[in-house]
């Protein structure tokens, strides 16, 4: 069994949450080229099926979600980050199929249970927050990823299903002595509607405290800045935070102080997300997953809005690296103006 890690990462612990085609190899490489490694530690991959991995076609179709690039690969040495596969599904059996997969064929850190994703097609599979109303098939998926695993396995899941239910859940899975907790705070019903509620990452802590677990809660939700986070975790007594949504309003997210960033830095930045992603996967993903990210650079600077709408006409990084250079002629002709 390895060290677990979580145990030894300094506190606050920032990470980076698992995102449907956002966090895949070529973000997480960007995102942790720029980071600071004092206010950031840990990232993960896109959440993966358990059904998936353990099906030889099925394989084929998500095996991709845990790549990771030599290019990342070498990020994540330098830098000291950890790197953590989440999966989800409902099958104990396939838990520990899909985990003994990747702890023999794969190089992670850690392996990380989804017991949180509200999306309904997800829950009718009995998956991910859909496990918080089954607390005996959840005991069951963590010892079978457990047992399966050399590596700490941990658990992002949320308060509840319709109401918080958090010191009941969180004990409940505290007595199966996971690697760490993240605790979304919401419910399954409040997917990302309404406010965090940061009282509920106390309540967790409290719980954790009470049955004297030497165990990680990280709290997840709403939280717009390291400073941010730093007042949260104090607030919450939380050993960090999970960052979701942050990142698409900053990607520059994990440095403090926050540095000054130009418009050159956005669109250097843009470019060379879309040379990663295009590098990384060619024709295997498309193209216009990229264009949700356009706005992350694009955004509080004179003919953003001009460039943005060009940007999203686009079908290739060939054509992206064209808009970008006529935006370029652009801007040095109102700099004589």
């Amino acid at each position: 069994m390895k060290e677990n890690f979580w145990k030894r990462l300094p506190r606050p612990i920032f990470s980076l949450a698992p995102m449907e085609d956002v966090s895949d190899t070529s973000f997480r490489q960007l995102v942790m080229e720029i980071s600071d490694p004092v206010f950031f530690h840990v990232i993960f991959t896109e959440f993966t099926s358990t059904d998936g991995l353990c099906h030889p076609v099925g394989r084929k179709n998500v095996i991709s979600r845990l790549l990771v690039n030599d290019t990342e690969r070498e990020v994540l040495k330098n830098k000291g980050f950890k790197i953590v596969a989440q999966i989800w599904g409902a099958d104990p059996e396939k838990f520990y199929q899909a985990t003994k997969l990747i702890c023999t064929e794969m190089q992670f850190d850690g392996i990380d249970i989804n017991m949180g994703c509200p999306v309904k097609k997800i829950v009718k599979q009995g998956g991910c927050s859909a496990l918080i109303g089954r607390p005996a098939l959840a005991k069951e998926i963590i010892q079978a990823t457990k047992e399966a695993s050399d590596l700490p396995v941990s658990i992002k899941t949320r308060t509840g299903t319709k109401k918080h239910d958090t010191e009941n859940w969180i004990g409940a899975l505290l007595e199966n002595d996971p690697a760490a907790i993240i605790l979304h705070a919401r419910t399954q019903k409040d997917m990302s509607d309404v406010p965090a509620d940061w009282r509920e990452i106390k309540k967790a802590v409290s719980v954790r405290d009470q049955m004297k677990k030497d165990i990680p809660v990280l709290g997840n939700g709403d939280v717009i800045s390291v400073e941010d986070a730093l007042v949260k975790c104090a607030e919450a007594a939380a050993d960090g935070v999970m960052i979701g949504r942050g990142i698409f309003h900053n990607p520059w997210f994990f440095n403090h102080p926050q540095p000054e960033v130009s418009i050159d830095d956005k669109l250097v930045l843009l470019w060379r997300h879309v040379s990663l992603f295009s590098q990384t996967w060619e024709a295997e993903r498309n193209f216009a997953i990229l264009k949700r990210f356009f706005k992350i650079y694009t955004t509080a600077f004179k003919g953003a809005a001009h460039l943005r709408a060009a940007l999203m006409e686009t079908h290739n990084a060939n054509e992206v690296r064209a808009v970008l250079d006529d935006f370029e002629k652009w801007r040095r002709r109102e700099e004589k103006t």
